[in-house]
């Protein structure tokens, strides 16, 4: 038997890895934020000065990467708030794009599917990653929500961020998600979509929380 996975899918700022860290903290389960390895790609990209797909998906299929609690580190360097800056989030959003990339990090998320469960962050989770997730969640906000979030998050990070920049950045990035030719962002078929514009991040939580319980997950 395979190790149950929480999918939660959706775009930029939709809360999707704060909501997914708790869900996990609360079943005593395994946590993966894909989204971070695409920004560690990104940031590899960036300081190689890489541009062809072929060199990118290579040193993502052998990038040294460890995750300790809330810090990522990549070749023993800390990179935790380096891989958040917007330049890198911008070029994780261009080689997510490439099938190549992607490719080479399938199995490298695959991987943490570890007893006693595993909740997924990122935007093809329930799509491509883990199809057969017991548990979907398309996880969505208002721009104008997502972009407060993301003003907030930097802000509080110490990062200079202006909005009206973040906001024209989240639409380009929504476009390019939805529209790329390799794993689109859209809700898997069997996804739960669940708009958080409103809701505080218990608020969601509990809902996944409840929705998991009510298909017989444990926790």
């Amino acid at each position: 038997m395979k190790a149950p996975v929480i999918a939660i899918d959706g775009p930029s700022a939709s809360g999707k890895g704060t909501i997914a860290k708790r869900v996990a903290s609360a079943l005593g389960c395994h946590y993966l934020e894909s989204g971070a390895l695409y920004r560690l790609v990104a940031l590899i990209a960036l300081r190689q000065e890489l541009m062809e797909e072929t060199s990118i998906a290579t040193a993502a299929a052998g990038m040294d990467v460890y995750f300790q609690g809330d810090e990522i580190f990549l070749e023993d360097q800390e990179v935790s708030l380096h891989i958040r800056n917007e330049d890198v989030g911008k070029r994780a959003s261009e080689v997510a794009r490439m099938p190549e990339v992607r490719k080479a990090l399938l199995e490298r998320q695959r991987a943490y599917r570890q007893p006693p469960g595993l909740v997924a962050d990122g935007r093809d989770m329930a799509t491509v990653v883990f199809p057969d997730a017991e548990l979907k969640i398309f996880l969505t906000a208002s721009p104008e929500v997502r972009a407060q979030r993301r003003y907030k998050q930097l802000i509080e990070k110490g990062i200079a961020a202006n909005l009206a920049a973040l906001s024209r950045d989240l639409a380009e990035r929504d476009a390019r998600d939805a529209n790329r030719a390799v794993a689109p962002l859209v809700p898997a078929p069997d996804s739960q979509v669940l708009d958080s514009s409103a809701l505080s991040v218990e608020a969601v939580a509990d809902r996944i929380l409840e929705s998991w319980k009510s298909i017989g997950g444990h926790g």
